[in-house]
């Protein structure tokens, strides 16, 4: 059994786990800079994560239609899952060099600073979002 502090909480996760696994391509490609015929890849997340968010905030299932059982003996539905999965791509775009390295490391530090402040901006969210759950925790300690 899981406790979960908020649905919003939930999917802040997800984006965190998402950041860090683009961080970690990112920083993989600047340490194969040098690596002859290397293309720089990259992680496409951000539709995954509009999915995960509609999953997580519509889960209102009183608009699904349900299947009909006339007999105890019918299977019950499976629940659905989300089938999509944060995509790998290689990035193109900038002209490979003589040893058909294609790492351009003025746009890979660029990438980098942008997922690095909203890695942090989702890890303040999360903060307050905790915060905000201890001081109700704290108040209703006082009652």
């Amino acid at each position: 059994m899981s406790f979960e502090i908020s649905k919003s909480y939930t999917l802040l996760s997800e984006a965190m786990d998402y950041r860090a696994a683009r961080q970690d391509m990112i920083a993989s490609n600047i340490a194969n800079a040098d690596t002859p015929y290397y293309k720089p890849r990259d992680i496409d997340f951000e539709g995954t994560l509009v999915a995960e968010k509609e999953k997580i905030f519509n889960q209102d299932k009183s608009k699904e239609l349900q299947m009909a059982t006339t007999d105890a003996k019918h299977l019950q539905p499976k629940e659905r899952q989300s089938s999509q999965k944060a995509t790998l791509f290689f990035r193109d775009g900038q002209m490979a060099r003589n040893d058909g390295n294609s790492v351009d490391l003025d746009v890979e530090t660029t990438e980098m600073s942008k997922n690095s402040v909203m890695f942090n901006a989702l890890v303040m969210a999360s903060k307050k979002e905790s915060a905000i759950f201890r001081s109700v925790i704290d108040a209703s300690s006082k009652v």
